[in-house]
């Protein structure tokens, strides 16, 4: 059995630890056509690509299979980031389609509660599939929420009680964003090689690929950074050679 945290692991040895967000917003044309360009030109300077709702939901079953197998025949894995939180049943409906499409993980809330998310994981991992969490977002409003102060058995900051949940769930990597270096350090020591920690918000939103590489991030999630470039390929292979740590 080889694991999505194995197969993602092996590539970015080879390629680097990028993560193409291929988010393009819904005055784009010809998504799939600039999606597979992407993948084409851009595969030797990635180890996965992500995709959210600015595919998910315009495109059809097809056409994001033949993304996926593109992704695939590249070596990429492939996320989808829809945020996944609900009762274990309807979980469990949305993996099954997401697998189907040939998605090798999810992007998860953890705020579904720790039984829900310790299901979702087993089913996937069944599936040889991942499982990723969200642990502290990279937007600078999400310090209202996931710096929130709880009571959980004792006081912390519900970054860190996703961290545990992620921890006892056994998922396959968090997110934490790159514009919060300090909380990539902490769940870094904490998580040690257990989980990857996947961060987006280099570069457009601030965050540094280096700097966050150095506080122990796993994997960066990149996207405007790449796609509005003049040359998308230049800015893809200098973020490779900076999560290499050169």
């Amino acid at each position: 059995m080889v694991t999505f945290k194995t197969r993602l692991s092996k590539i970015s040895k080879t390629n680097g630890k990028v993560i193409l967000a291929n988010d393009y917003d819904s005055s784009t044309k010809n998504l799939v056509a600039k999606t597979i360009k992407n993948i084409k030109e851009l595969n030797p300077y990635l180890c996965g690509i992500k995709l959210n709702f600015h595919l998910l939901l315009p495109l059809g079953s097809k056409e994001i299979i033949k993304i996926n197998k593109t992704a695939h025949r590249y070596g990429l894995q492939t996320i989808a980031d829809i945020k996944l939180n609900d009762i274990g049943n309807t979980n469990r409906v949305t993996s099954e389609h997401l697998w189907s499409l040939g998605f090798d993980a999810v992007i998860a809330n953890p705020i579904m509660g720790l039984d829900s998310l310790k299901n979702l994981v087993k089913s996937a991992h069944k599936n040889e599939k991942g499982v990723i969490t969200l642990c502290h977002m990279s937007a600078p409003e999400a310090k209202l929420s996931y710096d929130m102060e709880i009571k959980m058995g004792k006081k912390q900051q519900l970054y860190q009680l996703f961290l545990n949940w992620a921890l006892t769930a056994k998922v396959d990597g968090i997110v934490v964003g790159a514009t919060f270096p300090k909380i990539i350090e902490f769940c870094s020591k904490k998580a040690g090689k257990k989980l990857g920690i996947f961060s987006p918000g280099v570069g457009t939103q601030g965050g540094s690929a280096s700097q966050v590489i150095s506080s122990g991030t796993n994997y960066l999630i990149v996207g405007r950074t790449i796609l509005n470039a003049k040359n998308p390929t230049s800015v893809a292979k200098e973020l490779q050679s900076q999560s290499f740590g050169k």
